[in-house]
């Protein structure tokens, strides 16, 4: 990194560690989520981020190359299309997969599917291994069928019998299947760190350099699905089950994220895509009990270890911003994709940090004079005192340039302290 480079880091990263602690900046720092556009806007494509991680690596390199303004980007965090191939993973479907309808502009489309029923709760929480290993993986990776006959049985262990299971034909085969996905996964993610570390060598911070999920969402996305979740939120005995599964997987997480404890980064922040509590999903007491309880159990934990949650709320929120006060001051990034954002700078303003809120379907479909109003209208409603950093309201696939153009331009103008 040139000595220039590595002062624009230290300007964009200092500006937005400013706007979390909620101090006043130069101007509002600027992070949106520009997702696939950073691709399509260099020729590049959603495709690519899944088979040809080298071109989608130099789009990302170009595009934040070419926009000075930005404080920020948001990696090269690539996913291998030939892993998932192999895998046949069920959850998803993704650009350029053999036989997708998903277009090579789009990103990638989640399949519901519940992967556990409800009558398999006391099993997932009493040997959670023995049901990944048995139940889950065969279930979302076919390919991994062989898993599903791994029984250990500790009767006379006095040579390698109880083995036996783990080197049957089948299991032989499935073993090579994992040489070949770690084989794919490593490969894409050596591409990715190329990709990332460039991105820093030009100046530019990452927003996060780690990633976790609400317990509550781990548990519908990837278990349950979407309706069998509401289905258990509804049976007040099922709803015991949900509390106990939400606790253990706060626990993994913070496990997990560990690291942050040794490791010598610049930046220390997780992300959070919040899925399945906005507005009208789950009553108060729900929320509270279900949803933030676990959630804040990770959060705190990572601000115990100076790292900053970073809160993707996704749906309207408009009434969960009291409870999103109750976190320590300056330690928060909450983003919002649809809610009163003057109501939320007046009700979290003196707690944290928040962002989001312009309306990528403008930027796509609307005019110029749309987006100078509202982009404005956000300045003027969260700018006062600090602690507000620009974002959309979700991520930009697609746009037209000129009302782009017309953001940044209003930004420049009025993004000012």
């Amino acid at each position: 990194m040139s000595e220039d480079n590595k002062a624009k880091f230290n300007e964009r990263l200092e500006r937005i560690n400013k706007a979390i602690r909620l101090e006043k900046t130069d101007r509002v720092p600027l992070a949106p989520f520009f997702a696939s556009w950073v691709q399509r806007s260099q020729g590049s494509s959603y495709r690519d981020i899944y088979y040809d991680q080298e071109a989608a690596g130099k789009a990302a390199v170009a595009f934040y190359s070419s926009h000075p303004m930005l404080d920020c980007s948001y990696g090269a965090r690539y996913t291998s299309g030939k892993a998932n191939e192999i895998a046949q993973s069920q959850m998803i479907d993704w650009p350029g997969r053999p036989g997708t309808k998903v277009p090579d502009t789009s990103s990638h489309q989640v399949i519901e599917r519940e992967f556990m029923t409800p009558e398999e709760y006391p099993e997932m929480l009493g040997d959670f291994t023995g049901f990944m290993l048995r139940k889950y993986i065969p279930r979302a990776y076919p390919a991994l069928k062989a898993f599903e006959n791994v029984k250990l049985t500790p009767t006379v262990v006095l040579n390698t019998g109880m083995l036996a299971p783990l080197y049957s034909p089948a299991m032989q085969e499935a073993f090579k299947i994992l040489r070949q996905i770690q084989e794919a996964d490593a490969e894409c993610a050596a591409i990715s760190n190329v990709y990332s570390k460039q991105l820093s060598d030009i100046g530019f911070p990452p927003l996060f350099t780690g990633s976790s999920e609400a317990p509550y969402d781990i548990l519908g996305d990837y278990f349950r699905g979407t309706m069998g979740i509401f289905e258990d939120l509804i049976d007040e005995d099922m709803q015991e089950y949900i509390e106990q599964a939400c606790d253990m997987f706060a626990n993994q997480q913070i496990a997990n994220l560990q690291y942050f404890r040794y490791v010598d980064m610049p930046v220390k922040r997780v992300f959070f895509p919040l899925h399945k509590a906005m507005d009208g999903f789950m009553n108060d007491e729900q929320y509270e009990r279900l949803y933030w309880k676990p959630l804040k159990k990770i959060m705190m934990a990572l601000i115990d270890m100076d790292v900053t949650p970073y809160i993707y709320t996704e749906g309207p929120y408009n009434s969960r911003l009291d409870m999103l006060t109750d976190v320590p001051k300056g330690k928060v990034l909450y983003h919002f994709e649809k809610a009163d954002m003057k109501r939320a700078k007046q009700i979290l303003g003196g707690t944290a940090c928040i962002s989001g809120n312009l309306p990528v379907s403008q930027l796509e479909f609307g005019n110029k004079e749309t987006v100078i109003r509202m982009t404005r209208q956000l300045l003027e409603d969260c700018m006062p005192d600090g602690g507000y950093i620009f974002d959309f309201d979700g991520s930009l696939e697609n746009a037209k340039p000129e009302n782009l153009d017309a953001m940044f331009e209003t930004l420049d103008k009025y993004g000012h302290y």
